[in-house]
């Protein structure tokens, strides 16, 4: 593994596979983005998005930041959005290391649930960038819980984030993106999973398709924008773990042989972003290892 691969995945903080994969404990192959040009036709320090501006929102930790980190490598200047102002420091570090692959980074903070904080998101955008070409909408909002178990407050809660958020970003981006722009949206793979206790956070993600499905049916062919959704499987970070029992994780982690790791997901994000995915739209793409399919 090279040097710059270590320190990417050190200073995402990356889980424990992960972790394993950059010290060498473990013999595994990370996944390189997809191309479509031949590799000699390219040099190792292309940077494709060279130009190009990015939101990434919660981007403060977990995929988040890793989807920033890898966006300023391959060139783009980032836009890390946070939720609340406890967080300030944890996406402040999320910057730094945007800013370490040499792209510029700004802070912007707010609830995606509220549509005004929406608007300032893309606002401060075009402020400091001036444009947008890439959206990436990470945040997400979890309660694991019996679904005669949860309450109102807990539902608006994840709903207004996973669904009305996920609604209001994407009417904002096609607002205001550019042409050969990409819309990339982060569900689950629960969508395919017959799993309990997951019923608001499964099923507030699953508008996510229809939406995607839509938008990318609306635009005009000859802006060449693409509307797409990931749908990750269980992947080690703390927003799968804390709400998760020892047990829990272990019977998972039979399930799908391993626990995903931040570096098995970042490439799906690279290749979508870049001019590469030109001819994928409108589809969810499940990335678990075989932990799921449909």
């Amino acid at each position: 593994m090279s040097q710059n691969r270590r320190q990417f995945l050190s200073a995402l903080g990356a889980t424990s596979v992960a972790g394993a994969i950059a010290t060498g404990q473990v013999n595994a192959q990370v996944p390189q983005p997809v191309r479509s040009t031949p590799a000699t036709a390219r040099k190792p320090t292309d940077r494709e998005l060279s130009g190009k501006v990015a939101i990434v929102t919660g981007a403060r930790n977990n995929l988040g930041r890793g989807f920033a980190v890898a966006l300023a490598r391959q060139g783009a200047n980032v836009v890390v959005h946070y939720h609340r102002e406890a967080t300030k420091n944890q996406a402040e570090e999320t910057a730094r290391l945007v800013r370490q692959q040499g792209a510029k980074a700004i802070l912007v903070p707010g609830d995606l649930s509220r549509v005004a904080n929406i608007k300032r998101l893309f606002d401060e955008t075009n402020t400091a960038f001036g444009r947008v070409d890439i959206v990436v909408h990470s945040a997400g909002s979890l309660v694991k819980k019996p679904m005669a178990e949860i309450t109102e407050a807990e539902y608006d809660r994840v709903a207004g984030i996973n669904s009305k958020g996920t609604f209001f970003i994407m009417q904002e981006a096609i607002r205001r993106i550019a042409d050969n722009g990409r819309i990339i949206n982060v569900g689950t793979s629960l969508l395919a999973s017959t799993i309990g206790n997951y019923s608001a956070y499964a099923g507030t993600k699953a508008a996510m398709e229809d939406f995607t499905r839509a938008l990318a049916r609306e635009i005009d062919w000859k802006r060449n924008i693409t509307v797409n959704t990931i749908a990750p499987g269980p992947v080690d970070t703390p927003f799968f773990r804390d709400p998760e029992s020892p047990e829990a994780i272990a019977a998972i982690t039979r399930l799908a042989g391993r626990l995903g790791s931040i570096e098995d997901i970042v490439p799906l994000v690279e290749f979508l972003a870049s001019p590469q995915s030109r001819w994928v739209n409108a589809q969810t793409i499940f990335i678990n290892g075989g932990y799921v399919t449909r």
